[in-house]
């Protein structure tokens, strides 16, 4: 799952002014500061790695397939043309960044952590695993229910100054499937298009809309039919498992707001869990012969994680609706995409739902 780590931008611009006048949490942004930064100094220029004799070649091809669907993101997608994606860094780790959510045990409101200059999120994002796991100890001491997962990418926002400090391409993620890959640098290239500080279900939910109409333009005109058989088996088995969990969580949310008593919810919440895992074990054996590459999410799976789904996908039907109404056109659709973002909250989702002429 990639994300908008705010150990990016935010801890960067954030972290600075933390770091110069003062303020709480100053040990998180001076790791979100080095960690950054060291990823950005083992960054090199693609064209150079091109051309270096000691580039591993099958590297070499993934690069140059990479350029090619960073232009195709500038051309077709009308994303920013700059130098996100230009460089590449190996990080020797599986993980750009390890993320950490929490809820309540009763409910599926993620906690929000606010940052200044950038606002809130429901998640905040550690460079070393064991950083993550010493925050999540501590959520857990306050009864929260916890989810620490592994984050491929996350965009800057680009604001951040110079080319040097544009988000580079990382080895934990060069080297996904094709459709895979062109995913995720459309998705985290549209987090420089539109950002509402205050709203992470917003933009992910608007970069999730990007990478999936891209990747389907994408593989649709230049990728080959190996690589789009690929794709179809992928994302068909993305899609049962969204459906599968999101319906699972509509369930867990009717349980939370009903008005039955905290013990009653308790025990109810405990019979779902079972069956939850029960039905998996079956849509496994029925429709993904075998597929195990969930397990762990379901072995895990709680309240945390079942919060966090809505941020990547509760929106997408609505800016997918809005791209038809701007005709296709991707540069009115970013620009309704900005004018609502700019909106108080209250009336942003009321604007992007709206059927408009």
């Amino acid at each position: 799952m990639a994300g908008l780590g705010l150990v990016g931008a935010a801890a960067l611009a954030a972290g600075a002014l933390c770091l110069t006048t003062g303020c709480s949490s100053v040990g998180y942004y001076a790791q979100a500061i080095e960690g950054h930064l060291s990823m950005l100094r083992a960054a090199r220029p693609v064209p150079d790695l091109l051309v270096d004799h000691n580039t591993d070649a099958a590297l070499k091809a993934r690069l140059a397939l990479s350029q090619r669907m960073r232009d195709f993101a500038v051309s077709e997608l009308k994303l920013p043309d700059n130098a996100s994606y230009r460089r590449y860094a190996e990080l020797k780790r599986g993980a750009a960044v390890w993320n950490v959510v929490a809820a309540p045990e009763l409910s599926l409101q993620l906690k929000t952590w606010c940052y200044p200059i950038l606002g809130c999120a429901g998640y905040r994002g550690y460079f070393e695993r064991d950083a993550a796991e010493r925050q999540a100890a501590l959520l857990r001491e306050q009864r929260y229910e916890v989810s620490v997962y592994g984050v491929p990418a996350y965009s800057t926002l680009g604001r951040l100054p110079g080319d040097w400090m544009a988000d580079p391409l990382l080895s934990t993620f060069i080297q996904w499937p094709e459709g895979e890959l062109a995913r995720l640098i459309f998705h985290e290239l549209s987090h420089q298009v539109a950002y509402a500080g205050d709203d992470t279900e917003f933009n992910e939910s608007f970069a999730t809309a990007v990478e999936r109409i891209g990747s389907a333009r994408w593989l649709a005109t230049r990728a080959s039919p190996q690589a789009r058989a690929e794709y179809a088996a992928l994302d068909a088995r993305r899609q049962d498992f969204r459906a599968f969990t999101m319906g699972w969580r509509a369930r867990f949310e009717a349980l939370y707001r009903s008005g039955a008593s905290d013990d009653d919810k308790r025990a109810r919440k405990a019979e779902l869990m079972t069956q939850l895992r029960a039905d998996y074990e079956a849509l496994k054996r029925e429709r993904w012969a075998g597929f195990t590459g969930y397990d762990g999410w379901f072995a895990r799976a709680n309240n945390a994680s079942f919060g966090v789904l809505a941020a990547y996908n509760a929106l997408v039907p609505d800016f997918e609706r809005l791209f038809e109404r701007s005709g296709g056109d991707f540069e009115r659709f970013y620009a309704e995409v900005k004018r609502i973002a700019a909106l108080p909250k209250a009336e942003r989702r009321a604007a992007l739902s709206a059927k408009g002429d």
